[in-house]
């Protein structure tokens, strides 16, 4: 047994200990079976949360209305849900009302994979009612039930299975497939923040590219943020070979794809509801993309593009169907080697040329530093403050 469930087996041992059942569930479960690092567990139990925190001296009350409790043993917290199950679903999200229960069956009954519905006690044994193991041996992804329950219950669930397709490269069993296409309108109803949780899981996933063409396919893209008319991109992502971008150059790479501009690109994002720092990194990205559809790369451009030439090369070489990390090596060497590398590192200062010169502030300042900082880039003018000062002295006389 891993390490994750061997430290955890006490906590089994405990609640069994007070005259209850205890069982690890979920993706610890499903990631155990395939042999992934597992970083922590989730716990499901007969006990109610109240009953749980009379066996255990240390809880948090994190979730206590859906049956959570967190746990801290040994100074490791555990999360603890009682059995449960839901009923109606109003909005094709939240349950109208959890019911606490003592059937374990029951409670692997309401989850959406069977991949996930998966249960091991205390000695390692499995149990599988669904045959979650077999879907995982098969590499299949197919929904506990019928898939337009499931899909109806919780609409998120039709993007957690073409990110879980992204992440494990499983196939999407046929009739959970056609349930993503019949239903897509569902996603309508899930909250954009949602959406962007699964979105970019699949963006980070193994199979990504494909992962895109099934979005495309199934019309899942319609009811995404700002993706409707791009059905056509998406469905073409699978011939790109992108294995190795990062996430925030998978965005970047679909802005290209989209042929979005600057104020497009930016509009996108925010729909998407991405943080503010994101994004900006992001439009960096496609901004140095552009410049290398035209141009080199030069000293004073690296410069100005910071980390972010490196990110822009990636991109640009999917896109052009280059090898990833073609010249990026001889990129960074050259980054690397720059005298300066950001503005705070020139010796030069705004009070300094007002000093020199007897000026008030005013444009003149900016103008004067960027030429200097060019001079330095290409290797004209050393960086230090006498060199500067002597050099804009005689660029001004003349």
């Amino acid at each position: 047994m891993n390490e994750a469930f061997l430290k955890a087996v006490p906590v089994l041992e405990k609640i069994e200990a007070a005259g209850y059942e205890a069982y690890f569930v979920g993706g610890s479960v499903r990631d155990y079976i395939l042999g992934k690092k597992i970083a922590d567990v989730d716990i499901a139990a007969s006990a109610t949360p109240e009953e749980v925190k009379t066996i255990f001296s240390k809880t948090l009350d994190v979730g206590i209305e859906h049956g959570t409790v967190v746990v801290l043993y040994n100074g490791v917290p555990y999360e603890i849900t009682t059995f449960r199950t839901e009923a109606e679903y109003l909005d094709f999200r939240r349950p109208s009302e959890v019911q606490f229960i003592r059937s374990l069956e029951e409670d692997l009954k309401r989850r959406d994979f069977t991949m996930n519905a998966i249960a091991m006690d205390k000695e390692g044994q499995l149990i599988d009612p669904f045959n979650g193991r077999g879907a995982i041996e098969e590499k299949i992804i197919c929904t506990v039930g019928h898939p337009a329950e499931r899909f109806t219950e919780d609409a998120l669930r039709m993007m957690r299975a073409v990110r879980f397709f992204s992440q494990l490269a499983f196939e999407i069993e046929k009739t959970t497939y056609d349930a993503l296409a019949f239903l897509a309108h569902l996603l309508e109803n899930i909250a954009v923040e949602r959406k962007l949780a699964e979105f970019e899981k699949l963006l980070a996933g193994i199979c990504r590219m494909k992962a895109l063409k099934i979005i495309g396919k199934t019309g899942l893209f319609n009811h995404l943020p700002q993706m409707s008319g791009f059905q056509k991109e998406l469905m073409s992502a699978a011939e790109y070979n992108a294995a190795g971008l990062t996430v925030e150059e998978m965005w970047a790479f679909l802005a290209c794809i989209f042929k979005l501009d600057e104020s497009q690109a930016g509009a996108f994002f925010k729909s998407w509801k991405l943080p503010v720092k994101k994004t900006k990194k992001i439009l960096s990205i496609i901004k140095w993309i552009r410049y290398r559809d035209k141009s080199k790369w030069d000293a004073y451009s690296l410069y100005q593009a910071g980390s972010s030439s490196l990110n822009a090369e990636r991109v640009r070489n999917v896109i052009v169907n280059e090898d990833l990390s073609k010249g990026t090596d001889i990129l960074m060497s050259q980054y690397k080697s720059l005298p300066i590398k950001e503005r705070s590192e020139l010796q030069l200062t705004g009070d300094n040329l007002m000093d020199w010169f007897g000026k008030p502030p005013g444009p003149w300042i900016k103008a004067e530093i960027e030429k200097t900082e060019k001079a330095v880039l290409q290797g004209e003018l050393n960086n230090s403050i006498e060199s500067i000062r002597e050099w804009l002295i005689k660029c001004n006389q003349k």
